[in-house]
């Protein structure tokens, strides 16, 4: 039971990188690969600020103005100097992986024996149920604000960007700004992610974000996949089911581990599930 509970609480903590990913990928179309960076740039910030004793008050809001600026530069990159998105995000993602070793000032950071989130707010004794009621209220905040900003005039602009650029700029909109302003909060939600995931795991390492943007990119497959067969058409609803995914996401990969299954063929499991979610829908229109 805890092994699946734990899968869950991370399921939880990955939950920013999903959103993230839904709001680059779903609503720009744009593949940003920059989460990889911002995600163990979140955990850097947190790793180094919590060992200088700062408060969690002071961490989260350097985090996510971190994690912004990261997503700021790729979209600076992408709309000023005219480079593919993709290549935008590998140019920042190998970047940040120099400015988060000298942001730690070594690879690892323990975080053992200083005041996490997790310490700072006690709801019930047992640890692990705590954290859960901790990570539900702020993955609940995080689907609140997204889905207000997403609801309200400038959110609407948003995704009317992603659908019709041209159409959106012939209304006299800044195509440029609305993108550069919407990887930036994409990377801020990711980088929210590894704020949570250092604090809960306890150490920060610079290699905690190698691969991750296929976990997010799986979760809002696994979302996407159930918005389209349910026709969903509801915000709101869109943004539960990306989270629902990454803690599906998981909850499977535990499962794979439990039934014995080698760890080291852990990313090849990871891979092939993304795979049989991708190909399912298509494999299904192909038989109708």
């Amino acid at each position: 039971m805890d092994f699946y509970l734990t899968a869950l609480l991370q399921g939880l903590c990955l939950s920013g990188i999903a959103l993230g990913i839904y709001i680059s990928m779903k609503i720009f179309n744009i593949p940003d690969i920059t989460t990889d960076g911002s995600y163990t740039l979140g955990g850097a910030v947190t790793g180094m600020l919590l060992s200088n004793h700062l408060p969690i008050g002071i961490v989260l809001p350097v985090v996510i103005i971190a994690g912004g600026l990261a997503g700021v530069f790729t979209g600076l990159i992408h709309t000023k100097l005219k480079i593919n998105p993709l290549l935008s995000g590998i140019l920042v993602m190998t970047g940040l992986y120099s400015i988060n070793l000298s942001i730690m000032g070594r690879s690892n950071i323990p975080l053992l024996n200083y005041t996490t989130l997790f310490d700072s707010f006690h709801f019930i004794a047992d640890l692990n149920w705590n954290s859960l009621i901790v990570l539900l209220f702020i993955g609940t905040l995080l689907i609140l604000l997204i889905g207000y900003i997403l609801k309200s005039d400038y959110g609407i602009t948003m995704r009317a960007t992603g659908n019709s650029e041209k159409m959106v700029s012939a209304l006299g909109v800044n195509i440029d700004r609305i993108k550069i302003v919407g990887l930036g909060f994409a990377n801020a939600l990711t980088a929210v992610s590894g704020f949570l995931m250092t604090q809960f795991q306890g150490f920060t390492d610079i290699n905690m974000g190698i691969g991750i943007v296929i976990v997010g990119l799986g979760s809002v497959i696994i979302a996407d996949t159930f918005i389209n067969w349910m026709n969903i058409s509801s915000i709101w609803i869109s943004l539960i089911l990306v989270c629902l995914g990454a803690i599906l996401f998981q909850l499977v990969l535990a499962f794979t581990l439990s039934i014995g299954i080698d760890p080291t063929l852990l990313k090849l499991i990871t891979a092939l599930f993304v795979l049989s979610i991708v190909s399912l829908p298509r494999l299904n229109l192909t038989r109708n």
